[in-house]
């Protein structure tokens, strides 16, 4: 029993401290996850489709679907290992640790091999090698020419990447700034914001080629042989499943796919984006981010104000040991929830109890919206029930009715008539905080305009349309709980 306990305590605190079990041959011995992969017929790919040509959304056949050399990296080694791939999209940031809980199966994004990632996770051997560059705008191609020109200046990078830390490494009296998107950065950099963007060398020169007002400067860094490779990784001590994929990578590079057949393939994808970027052409786009944020709002709505109202009669419990127990919780509960960030427990609602159970991503963000707006309601519904005068209680139990009808007829359809307006800045609230979920890949309009702005190039416009959208949604929303109002005034 003892041995139990130690060997649970030390997978706790390698969970939580990211340490690693050092015994090889014993994980060589127990590992099963080329089996496991084998046995459910899919292989999940975890990437950041804003990153051409490596990665990045195209329409296909009507379809908007992510492409470039990476997913064609993945698709031969599901291929090889005769399982299907699955794509999953999320920042950049994010990917790791969707891998060490299971969310993914491998990362595939332009990701570098270096010592301080491969301490947390497995990789396979490099399947490209390549360079970085620095974006700049053109009209400034004059002033920059490498990372030490750029003295009192902002640098920017995606957060997480080797490009990042190197910035910050390698440049003196320089800010660097990170962002999880590149088309973010770029964004940033064309409204001056910064001066240069710092990159891999296909990614620039992907930008550059299709946006006539940007330029690339050679970066200059100093970089070891790991920082400008690729490679896919692996959760820790998948043995088995690195050795098959490695088996994929060394067919890669012995008959040069990527430079053969991948990166061609990716910068036909490039030129069919850039023939037409007008937002109308991606209306399909912005209306599926549209369903997705209705979707998310309503039923966070739904749920939340369920969970509203058994915590707001929780709060107001009366009684022995029990129900003092049961208004405790329930007060930790809201403060707890009020206490902390909506992104923060949207991540560790699909990432943490992703160690437990494996939630889906939109299922993840309604869980984790509804239980942060179970406790803002649940202290609408409070004031709501204070607000009724006692009289209306004292009468009805006169009256002969019980404690749980007096609740329910009289005194709740007032309290609702009172927070009517509350509940319905909630609800509007919800439709704008429903963009937080885009960290986890949720394809509402936040995230499927980053999807935009990185095929098309176009920074500003797709903003400006989602601002619309919104307005719209919220705007509508508005006029409808309004109405309710004036039917419960007259009422």
């Amino acid at each position: 029993m003892k041995k139990k306990w130690v060997l649970f305590l030390a997978l706790v605190i390698a969970l939580f401290t990211g340490a690693t079990m050092t015994g090889t041959t014993a994980h060589a011995a127990s590992d099963d996850s080329l089996a496991q992969v084998q046995k459910k017929g899919t292989l999940v790919m975890g990437t950041s489709p804003d990153y051409p040509p490596y990665e990045f959304q195209a329409t296909v056949h009507g379809k908007t679907k992510v492409v470039g050399m990476d997913v064609a990296v993945g698709e031969k080694i599901a291929k090889d290992l005769g399982v299907k791939l699955e794509v999953k999209s999320m920042s950049f940031d994010s990917l790791l640790v969707a891998l060490q809980t299971g969310k993914v199966d491998m990362v595939i994004s332009g990701m570098n091999p270096t010592p301080a990632r491969k301490k947390n996770v497995d990789f396979t051997h490099t399947y490209y090698q390549g360079g970085y560059s620095i974006v700049i705008n053109k009209a400034d191609k004059g002033i920059y020419k490498n990372k030490d020109s750029f003295k009192g200046k902002t640098i920017g990078a995606q957060t997480g990447s080797t490009m990042y830390n190197e910035s910050k490494k390698q440049t003196t009296d320089t800010t660097v700034k990170g962002m999880t998107s590149v088309s973010d950065l770029i964004l940033g950099l064309q409204s001056h914001k910064l001066q240069g963007v710092a990159m891999e060398k296909p990614s620039a020169e992907a930008y550059v080629s299709n946006n006539k007002e940007l330029a690339s400067i050679p970066s200059d860094f100093d970089l070891s042989a790991s920082d400008t490779s690729a490679s896919v990784a692996f959760k820790k001590g998948s043995t088995s499943l690195v050795a098959a994929a490695n088996k994929s990578v060394d067919q890669i590079k012995k008959q040069n796919l990527v430079n053969k057949d991948y990166l061609p393939a990716a910068g036909k994808y490039l030129k069919t984006n850039t023939v037409n970027t007008s937002m109308l052409h991606y209306w399909k786009a912005f209306l599926k981010g549209v369903e997705y944020t209705l979707i998310i709002t309503v039923c966070s709505v739904f749920f939340g104000f369920i969970l509203g109202v058994l915590l707001a009669l929780a709060r107001m419990a009366q009684g022995g040991p029990l129900m003092t127990g049961l208004r405790w919780l329930a007060t930790a509960y809201v403060e707890f929830i009020r206490g902390t960030p909506m992104m923060v427990q949207v991540m560790f609602v699909y990432f943490g109890l992703g160690l437990v159970v494996n939630l889906p991503a939109l299922m993840s963000g309604i869980i984790a919206i509804s239980l942060n707006s179970g406790a803002y309601v649940a202290e609408y519904i409070r004031g709501g029930i204070n607000s009724v005068d006692k009289g209306q209680t004292e009468a009805a139990r006169s009256l002969g009715m019980s404690r749980g009808y007096t609740m329910r007829y009289v005194v709740l359809p007032q309290a609702l008539k009172n927070i009517w307006p509350s509940l319905g800045n909630e609800f509007i609230t919800l439709i704008k905080d429903s963009s937080i979920v885009s960290i986890i890949g949720v394809s509402e309009l936040i995230f499927q305009s980053n999807i935009v702005r990185s095929d098309t190039y176009r920074g500003v416009a797709p903003i400006a349309v989602i601002m619309v959208l919104y307005f719209i949604l919220t705007f509508t929303a508005s006029r409808i709980l309004n109405f309710f109002e004036r039917r419960m005034q007259h009422d």
